[in-house]
């Protein structure tokens, strides 16, 4: 293997983890890493646009939720504490 199937091997990997832990919040890993599936998202839509394709946010957004984000949204995003807001007022 290459170092780009590898890297790619590994960003599978790394979106199939996000998707076993739907409990993890986007806002937890953006309190803990300061990024989340949106970044994750917005990333690969550069990406793509960086290779000429075309890409739109919405379309990233369900290759890294697997699903509509929407859809993601509506089943598995719990609304945020208030100890989630205060920490990421902290970080802000």
């Amino acid at each position: 293997m290459n170092q780009t199937e590898l890297e790619a091997a590994t960003f599978r990997r790394l979106i199939k983890h996000l998707d076993d832990h739907k409990q993890v919040q986007n806002i937890d890993l953006m309190i803990l890493a300061n990024f989340c599936r949106n970044c994750l998202s917005k990333w690969y839509m550069a990406a793509a646009q960086e290779q000429g394709e075309t890409l739109d946010y919405e379309k990233a957004r369900e290759i890294i939720y697997g699903m509509p984000y929407s859809e993601w949204k509506e089943k598995y995003q719990s609304p945020a504490t208030e100890e989630q807001r205060q920490a990421m007022a902290k970080k802000q």
